[in-house]
């Protein structure tokens, strides 16, 4: 029995795994607090919010790196995230 359910358990994981690491490239410019907080890691809907407050308030963030200007969002954050991270403006 161990032969076949470890397997089966095994194929289970591999197929489930790009699922789960998968996350769309987001616009921290133009993106609203729910799209933020689906798509980045560590980014829950609080967290969310004060990025779109801080985007609002000071205007559009240059670089991925100008996340962490925003409270709670820390530089693990912003590598966690960097390949999913756009900056674009609106035009």
């Amino acid at each position: 029995m161990r032969k076949i359910v470890r397997p089966l358990v095994h194929t289970l994981i591999v197929s489930l795994l790009p699922a789960a690491v998968w996350a769309g490239p987001v616009n921290i410019n133009t993106a609203d607090a729910e799209t933020l907080a689906a798509e980045l890691d560590g980014i829950g809907l609080a967290r969310a919010q004060a990025i779109v407050r801080d985007r609002q308030a000071n205007g559009p963030f240059g670089g991925a790196d100008d996340l962490s200007r925003v409270k709670g969002v820390g530089e693990w954050i912003v590598e966690q995230n960097r390949a999913n991270i756009q900056v674009e403006t609106k035009r």
